[in-house]
């Protein structure tokens, strides 16, 4: 099995070290976070604390594609956040990608990343609604959004867990987390919008951005609530329609 990997330049000195994090990966670390499709484990670096994620072996079909026609996970990951930092959109400071082939099939992937240590995220927004200042941080995410946009950045995984929240003073800085899946292009307007659509369900979130979001691009706040609601509802119907259909499966394969 051969190794490809690249490290940024501000850790090549660090090279044996992570290394080392990777070749034990599976007996050293601190879990972190949720583990069900890709492991996450906390290392310490000196006064860092480094977040390695194991991407799982992907399926034959996509062990092929990654081996010979696609980036993998970990590298676009890497790839991707470089880029951000380059636009001045934040993101934890990215370090390293590993890969392990063999000649015909893509195996393990590893991306580490500095551990960004945040107050919320914007899944908070969604079940605590007391939460201080929150209209205020919702409207700072749009604007946060807004200049993604602006910048020919369609983040593909714009869901509640995916943007890290930092008070800094009494402003609120975006990270953006879990990178693998984005496009560089300029964004018509109902990408723009549908781009929102994963977020909530509560519409009264959805009139919150929508206003806000108005206010940056200068387009009419109906036409924008109108579209963003309606995507809204596509994607909450689609993702249980489809719940619904898994559950389904996995009950026939209880009563075999």
């Amino acid at each position: 099995m051969t190794q490809n990997k690249s490290i940024h330049d501000n850790f090549k000195q660090n090279e044996a070290y992570l290394n080392d994090i990777i070749t034990h990966y599976d007996t050293k670390g601190e879990d972190f976070g949720n583990q069900d499709r890709n492991s996450l484990k906390l290392f310490k670096l000196d006064d860092k604390t480094l977040n390695v994620k194991s991407f799982r072996i992907p399926n034959l079909v996509n062990q092929i594609a990654y081996r010979f026609f696609r980036k993998s996970k970990a590298q676009r990951s890497f790839e991707y956040a470089k880029w951000l930092q380059s636009l001045d959109i934040g993101t934890p400071q990215p370090v390293a990608y590993y890969e392990f082939k063999t000649p015909f099939l893509f195996k393990k992937s590893y991306y580490i990343s500095e551990q960004l240590d945040c107050d919320l995220t914007y899944r908070e927004l969604t079940t605590d609604f007391e939460y201080p200042n929150h209209e205020l941080i919702l409207r700072a995410f749009t604007r946060f959004t807004y200049q993604l946009h602006q910048k020919k950045v369609h983040f593909l995984d714009h869901s509640p867990g995916n943007t890290l929240i930092k008070k800094v003073g009494e402003d609120y800085k975006f990270y953006l987390v879990d990178l693998n899946r984005m496009e560089f292009k300029p964004l018509d307007f109902e990408t723009r919008i549908k781009n929102f659509s994963k977020l909530t369900t509560y519409k009264f979130m959805v009139e919150i951005m929508s206003d806000e979001y108005a206010k940056c691009s200068g387009e009419n706040y109906e036409d924008i609530f109108n579209l963003m609601w309606t995507y809204t509802e596509e994607f909450q119907n689609r993702y249980h329609k489809k719940r619904r259909l898994k559950n389904k499966i996995l009950f026939w394969r209880r009563t075999k």
